[in-house]
């Protein structure tokens, strides 16, 4: 956050990483635009870019802040990549296993959370179909769901 309480726009977010990782960014952020189901906005929090679901769309969330689905993080030594929705389910996390070693590529993830350098090092077309694989509606029945337990 900048001063004042504001979170930057994505534009000035993304001017604000040197050359190379902004280009490593860009590549992955164009996947997870193009595949993104609809619904779903574009900010930028805690010096990530997020995509949430709209406050106006589902405000009743457990800490009430926006529902996060994707993240988009640049620290100071890597990358990173947080994919929610692979998170406590095992379909999706095999899903991604199996995407990126039919790429040859190693996949670096904690519970939902992957770790690079480069774009290259991702296999994006799993990664694609994972932010593709789950509709707001469905994202919020998930989030609903699991507030019930």
């Amino acid at each position: 956050m900048s001063r004042g309480g504001t979170c930057p726009s994505v534009a000035s977010f993304l001017e604000s990483l040197p050359a190379e990782r902004r280009q490593e960014v860009e590549r992955i952020r164009a996947v997870v635009r193009a595949r993104m189901p609809k619904g779903y906005e574009e900010v930028v929090k805690r010096n990530m870019l997020v995509y949430q679901v709209p406050l106006a769309r589902y405000p009743d969330t457990y800490n009430g802040q926006p529902l996060w689905y994707v993240a988009l993080a640049s620290g100071k030594s890597y990358l990173s990549l947080h994919l929610v929705p692979v998170y406590g389910d095992p379909a999706q996390a095999r899903r991604l296993e199996d995407g990126f070693k039919a790429a040859g590529k190693k996949l670096d993830m904690g519970k939902a959370c992957i770790h690079f350098h480069h774009a290259d090092d991702l296999a994006l077309e799993a990664i694609g179909d994972v932010v593709a694989s789950v509709p707001m509606d469905r994202w919020i029945a998930i989030a609903r769901a699991a507030r019930r337990r």
